[in-house]
């Protein structure tokens, strides 16, 4: 497969991003070479257009953005995905939102969480950026990452917008990597992950090195205070010290609070860009003592479900009572797919594999748009969109698209059209999957076209127990519209006609990482 990459990577060294198509199948243009070739979509163009300039007309300032991001939460936890009360854990105020809005059945993230999250706030593939694990204290790096990218908030920031990201980081704990010093107003939350601190307070699961003397000694020197707060252009504070598994359970309470006081503090005036990000419902799970046993199911992580949808719907209350809410694109999603290596401690889904592959199960997550008077309701769209596209989508509505820098390749395609008008088309055309530094997938229509696949040993066990293998001859290639679980590869036998047009996508996609060359942290992997 790495001669296979090098063969491909040469090829293209001569190609030119144009827009000329590169296959009988390629639906693209080119609107400027660093960014991502996009299907046009004319008609819809014009209709986002006018409601964008209607609204503006009639509000007077450009309109704010609120992304609800839950941790490892599978596609199929929520209700109008065919979970919610069949498995345990009702979603009523996410399903409002669906029934309100438009559902994504195809959208995609990443395998892990900060690939995830810094394809979010980038626009860019991880491996662009260098982003493709967390960013430790004790890392060595050559080169801070948030010296090149650039977050959508410090773009928003420079034509008025007040930003936030309050919640989960987990893209950078040094210093000059927390929110607040990448271009975000304000920063309340966890700069990594919530087993950070489970680990140094649940003895029964983490005994070995808790009992252990010379182990807990050590590992304690790194156990982290609490939650982080700070204000752009100052200094790093504990916002909300975690002692015990009691303040383990009050996190994404504190962090509604903080969500809530922002939009209060803001209504009104300028408009808001704000990441509410839940420790929801990564391992290990604890809800808040009122939650506990309100599922129907009574387990940890069904309990957090309850409790996550519960403040979804508190949000959306206090957006609805600031009169804030018809000017307000709601995005609701997850980081990645559920993890099955912590069962019962996980979400869920119909997919193959899990969190940590490329599998469906890892990348294919729930998404809901809304937006009051501008999104018809009861849509739902099986065409492709990713974690990227809500980066540019925040440029568009924010109307700075233009101060993207011309040296950094640009993955996200402005899906507005397809979010505003009714039965819109997708205008991307291929989902490009990475694992790590490894390309492994890509999504074109509904086919899903494998080059490195996850070999899972072990039942539940995506990231404790695989193995990532070449492909053999052919490409493995599943019609997801029949396959769906990706079970039989057919690719050689029904999909000869698509190969040519796949391979050439990924040729250009690989392509523009040698004409825009990716950052390296000096990690080592």
């Amino acid at each position: 497969m790495k001669r296979f990459i090098l063969c491909v990577m040469a090829f293209t060294l001569a190609f030119q991003l144009s827009a000329q198509k590169i296959s009988v199948f390629d639906e693209t243009v080119v609107v400027k070479e660093n960014w991502e070739p996009v299907i046009p979509r004319p008609e819809q163009e014009k209709v986002a257009a006018k409601k964008l300039a209607d609204l503006e007309s009639k509000v007077g300032r450009k309109p704010n953005i609120l992304i609800f991001l839950v941790d490892d939460l599978g596609w199929g936890d929520i209700g109008v995905n065919g979970g919610g009360v069949a498995v345990g854990a009702p979603t009523p105020n996410v399903d409002a939102l669906a029934r309100g809005g438009k559902r994504f059945t195809s959208f995609y993230s990443t395998p892990t969480c900060t690939s995830s999250r810094a394809m979010m706030v980038t626009g860019r593939q991880p491996m662009r950026s260098g982003l493709t694990r967390p960013l430790l204290s004790g890392d060595k790096v050559t080169t801070n990452p948030w010296g090149v990218e650039v977050t959508q908030a410090e773009l928003l920031s420079s034509v008025g917008y007040k930003t936030a990201l309050i919640g989960k980081w987990h893209v950078g704990e040094g210093e000059n990597m927390l929110p607040h010093e990448v271009g975000f107003d304000y920063f309340y939350g966890l700069p990594a992950v919530q087993s950070d601190y489970t680990q140094f307070l649940v003895e029964r699961q983490y005994a070995d090195m808790i009992r252990n003397k010379e182990l807990h000694d050590k590992a304690f020197q790194m156990q982290p205070e609490g939650l982080i707060t700070g204000r752009k252009g100052g200094k790093r504070e504990v916002g909300f010290e975690i002692r015990d598994l009691d303040d383990v359970r009050m996190i994404d309470e504190k962090l509604k609070d903080e969500s809530i006081k922002f939009l209060n503090e803001n209504a009104g005036e300028n408009p808001f860009f704000l990441i509410h990000s839940f420790t929801a419902i990564h391992n290990d799970t604890y809800s808040g003592k009122d939650f506990i046993g309100k599922s129907p199911a009574a387990m940890p992580v069904k309990d957090a479900i309850v409790e996550m949808d519960a403040i979804v719907g508190e949000i959306m209350r206090v957006l609805e009572e600031s009169g804030e809410l018809e000017n307000t694109l709601v995005f609701f999603t997850s980081d990645n797919g559920a993890n099955e290596d912590v069962f019962p401690d996980s979400g869920y889904h119909p997919w193959r594999g899990g969190k940590g592959t490329t599998w469906e199960g890892g990348v294919r997550v729930p998404a809901i748009a809304y937006w009051e008077g501008m999104i018809e309701p009861g849509q739902e769209t099986n065409e492709l969109i990713d974690l990227s596209d809500l980066y540019m989508i925040s440029l568009r509505l924010g109307g700075v698209q233009n101060k993207l820098p011309d040296n950094l390749y640009f993955d996200g395609i402005d899906q507005t059209p397809y979010l505003l008008a009714k039965d819109g088309r997708s205008l991307r055309q291929t989902v490009f999957l990475w694992n790590s530094t490894n390309f492994c997938a890509l999504r074109w229509r509904d086919y899903k076209v494998h080059f490195k696949v996850f070999d899972v040993t072990e039942t539940r066990r995506n990231i404790d127990a695989s193995t990532l293998l070449d492909i053999g001859t052919a490409p493995w290639v599943y019609n997801l519209n029949v396959d769906p679980k990706e079970m039989s590869s057919e690719g050689h036998r029904y999909f000869e006609w698509g190969l040519p047009a796949v391979v050439t996508f990924m040729k250009r996609h690989i392509g523009s990482m040698q004409k825009y060359p990716n950052t390296d942290l000096g990690l080592g992997f």
